[in-house]
């Protein structure tokens, strides 16, 4: 079996994150702090034009900075900046980008033309993103905690999906407390591009992955989720809370 194409979304090898910041409380400050402390082990490269250096590591203006290859973007910088940082990263072949930034189609008619801004540029890159306005993506086998929610996931064998931020960061704390560990956290967000059906098919691939829940608020390809979670629920234990 070839490498899935999501592989760079959920197991990349390395990451840039824009908007990484020393600033105390700030999205980009947690974001990149999560990295740091999650133990991720590929390439990890700030970026922040403003600062040489964050958080102790050193910082690039842009990613065209940046010599080596990225196969992930991470991005917590204002809504009316991303288009432009799409378009840097399909220059640097990015394969795939988490949009944490909120601010698109959920305030109106400006942030959906720049929604659809975002995607006609991933399209003609063939990036692949996550989000927009969601809390991010962890996978603590390997360390990865591309979210600002505070701290990290216990490690285990269920993959938690869901289009609510609010609800993922309610589902870790009360995990940690529970000691339940998770395969993968993935916080969907607006759901611009990768949608569930993708994501399942995904999962079904992932060993670490021993079951699935899915927390759904609505589901824009309804014959490509079907087909999906058909396929898991053949092989992996399913459920599904719709809202």
């Amino acid at each position: 079996m070839g490498q899935h194409h999501l592989k760079p979304l959920f197991s990349p090898k390395s990451v840039a994150v824009f908007g990484a910041s020393d600033r105390v409380d700030s999205v980009g400050q947690i974001v990149f702090q999560n990295m740091l402390q999650g133990g991720y082990k590929g390439a990890l490269y700030p970026i922040n034009p403003n600062h040489a250096e964050v958080q102790g590591c050193k910082s690039y203006p842009s990613i065209a900075e940046i010599i080596y290859p990225v196969e992930l973007a991470v991005i917590a910088t204002p809504a009316e900046s991303v288009p432009d940082i799409i378009e840097q990263c399909g220059k640097h072949n990015v394969k795939a980008a988490i949009i944490i930034t909120a601010g698109f189609g959920e305030t109106g008619s400006a942030g959906k033309l720049l929604e659809l801004a975002v995607l006609e540029i991933a399209h003609r890159y063939g990036i692949r993103l996550i989000g927009p306005n969601c809390l991010g993506v962890m996978r603590p086998e390997i360390g990865l905690n591309a979210t600002f929610n505070h701290g990290n996931a216990i490690s285990g064998n269920l993959a938690f999906v869901s289009q609510s931020g609010a609800l993922c960061t309610a589902i870790l704390d009360w995990a940690k407390s529970s000691d339940v560990g998770f395969s993968s956290v993935i916080s969907m967000g607006s759901s611009l591009d990768v949608d569930f059906g993708e994501i399942l098919d995904y999962l079904i691939s992932d060993t670490k992955t021993q079951s699935i829940l899915l927390y759904i608020e609505g589901i824009r390809d309804a014959r490509s989720f079907m087909s999906a979670i058909r396929a898991a629920a053949r092989v992996k234990p399913v459920i599904l809370v719709k809202v």
